[in-house]
């Protein structure tokens, strides 16, 4: 994990210092004070390092760095990526050569396509034995090329500081992403005095239809913005928050997002989000891709198309097919900022906001008996239902999973930013345990609750063993349909079957507990309070397996299921 009170290390040594030194002196730099990693002996250096060597070992002195081991390499990165998310600046795993690198590329693909700020150390194969057929030679670079930001392999000793230093720079600037640094065996053990680098951050300026956007938002009637996890990234929501109150302009949050406005905000119509869309005469979209999530940038009606701007925290990776009325970049606090100051006086029709949060009001309202239900099996909101009460207003929720965690998008509303963590829109699966590692790990006194499918918690469940054995308590809650059902139901309207879509009832509350967890199973609805009482008193890793209705299909929307 990242912390700010982390003094910065000098690169500087009185003389040579191998290249696990280098590196970690590098990330401490960067204020990094935790290291996800696989065991491996390409990275041996970087161990020592973390550790302080074995002098400190002896004498049972703490090192700089936390060494945090896991069961699989990609969940070392999504527990690093998860430090990103919630602290905004980079976070750090390490994994050993070849396969060890190949097993985190979901993950940074995760990463790369969340914008989150992550730096990935990789052994590397050794350059004197090259060509070889040494240990797990590969040439890692061009693999993860694609999906981040820069990839490179440090071949000097003396360079290794001012690569991983450079490396954290480019992963924490805007558009922010995970970056990959591998270094040959030879080179890390091999001590020499560290090349210091420059790294110069240069002021985002703004750039773009300032006047048009201005003009568009001065004109319009309805106006909805979408506020998405880079303006939380981007460290903006304050900004955010000021710019939509100045000008009373509706939101609609999502991802990291969630939060900057609380659930009780009279200008929160995430719940009336269908409304708002089709009803909408201009849509600001702040902070996220315009992507399948949001229709592919087309509101309102095909023969009426609502105008778009896009705010974004810098240029996009690629061109994008969407029609634009107008686009902006820029540090997102100052592109809100110069949006307020530029018309200064509430915008749109007072009915018009007041029409879509009081649909957004009405929505929750008639969730009220879907999660109190009494059905036998157990219908999926009645999890939510006894969970939400329970919940502290600095809880920070994990969703893994697909039918059981989209539920979580119409009844969970988090009261704080940075508080709720998902896979995002690549939607990869196995993210929990990672995740639930850096919440654990960030928030030391807050609840941590991860919520996960039973497929999804097949993806990951080995790393309950990693909870454990590091004392990082976590309630867990799996909704087990037995099956895949975000797959099942779609399957069974198209073709009125479904094949390939079932899964055992599994016990994974016993797996959980033949890992050292505490664990229980979950068949009646009135079970799942309790259950949830002696698992946050618990105080250890704690899994709650509910066996829910196979035949309730997700929610499509947050306004209806």
């Amino acid at each position: 994990m990242t912390d700010p009170s982390v003094a910065p290390t000098a690169a500087a040594a009185d003389g040579p210092v191998h290249g696990g030194i280098q590196a970690v002196n590098a990330a401490r730099k960067h204020g990094v004070s935790t290291m996800f990693t696989l065991s491996g002996a390409h990275v041996f250096p970087l161990y020592d390092a973390a550790v302080g060597g074995a002098d400190a070992i002896r004498q049972g002195q703490p090192g700089p760095m936390r060494l945090i081991d896991v069961r699989h390499e990609q969940t070392a990165v999504f527990a690093a990526e998860g430090v990103g998310k919630l602290t905004r600046t980079p976070g750090l795993a390490v994994v050993t050569a070849g396969p060890g690198v190949t097993n985190t590329v979901s993950a940074i693909t995760g990463a790369w396509v969340n914008g989150s700020p992550l730096v990935v150390i990789g052994g590397r194969a050794p350059d004197g034995r090259w060509g070889y057929g040494a240990l797990q030679e590969l040439d890692h670079p061009p693999i993860v090329a694609s999906i981040t930001k820069s990839a490179e392999t440090i071949h000097d000793p003396a360079q290794i500081y001012a690569g991983v230093d450079r490396a954290f720079a480019v992963a924490a600037t805007a558009h922010r992403g995970p970056t990959f640094v591998d270094i040959p065996m030879d080179a890390l053990f091999t001590p020499a005095q560290p090349t210091v680098g420059s790294i110069t951050t240069a002021e985002r300026p703004i750039i773009g239809d300032v006047e048009q956007a201005i003009d568009l938002l001065r004109s319009a009637q309805r106006p909805v913005v979408v506020l998405g996890g880079d303006v939380w990234a981007d460290d903006a929501h304050t900004a955010a928050v000021e710019w939509v109150e100045r000008l009373q302009l509706p939101v609609i949050a999502n991802g990291m997002a969630r939060g900057i406005l609380p659930p009780d905000h009279p200008l929160l119509v995430t719940r009336a989000r269908r409304a708002a869309f089709t009803g909408a005469d201009l849509v600001i979209v702040a902070g996220t891709p315009i992507d399948f999530r949001l229709g592919f940038g087309v509101f309102g009606s095909p023969d009426n198309p609502t105008p778009v701007i896009h705010l974004a925290d810098a240029p996009p990776r690629q061109p994008s097919r969407v029609s634009l009325a107008a686009s902006i970049t820029g540090d997102l606090s100052r592109v809100f900022a110069t949006l307020a100051t530029g018309i200064g006086e509430p915008v749109g029709e007072g009915t018009w906001r007041k029409t879509l949060r009081a649909s957004a009001l009405a929505a929750i309202e008639q969730d009220a008996a879907l999660l109190m239900s009494d059905a036998d099996p157990i219908h999926p909101a009645r999890i939510y239902g006894e969970l939400l009460p329970r919940l502290a207003d600095d809880a920070v929720v994990i969703g893994d999973g697909g039918d059981f965690v989209s539920f979580a998008g119409r009844f969970y509303q988090p009261q704080r930013p940075g508080h709720w963590l998902d896979p995002g829109p690549y939607g990869c699966l196995g993210t929990g345990p990672g995740y639930a590692m850096a919440a654990r790990l960030v928030h030391p006194s807050s609840q941590v609750v991860l919520l996960m499918g039973d497929g999804a918690a097949g993806f990951s469940l080995m790393d309950v063993d990693s909870l454990v054995r590091q004392n990082l308590p976590v309630v867990m809650v799996v909704a087990n349909n037995a099956g895949w059902g975000l797959e099942r139901h779609p399957m069974r309207f198209l073709y009125g079957y479904d094949v390939v879509a079932d899964l055992a009832p599994t016990r994974y509350d016993e797996i959980a507990m033949s890992l050292g967890a505490g664990g229980e199973l979950v068949t009646q609805p009135d079970q799942i309070g309790a259950a949830l009482d002696r698992a946050f008193a618990a105080n250890i890793p704690y899994l709650i397996n509910v066996m829910t209705d196979p035949e309730v299909a997700y929610p499509r929307s947050t306004t209806g299921v």
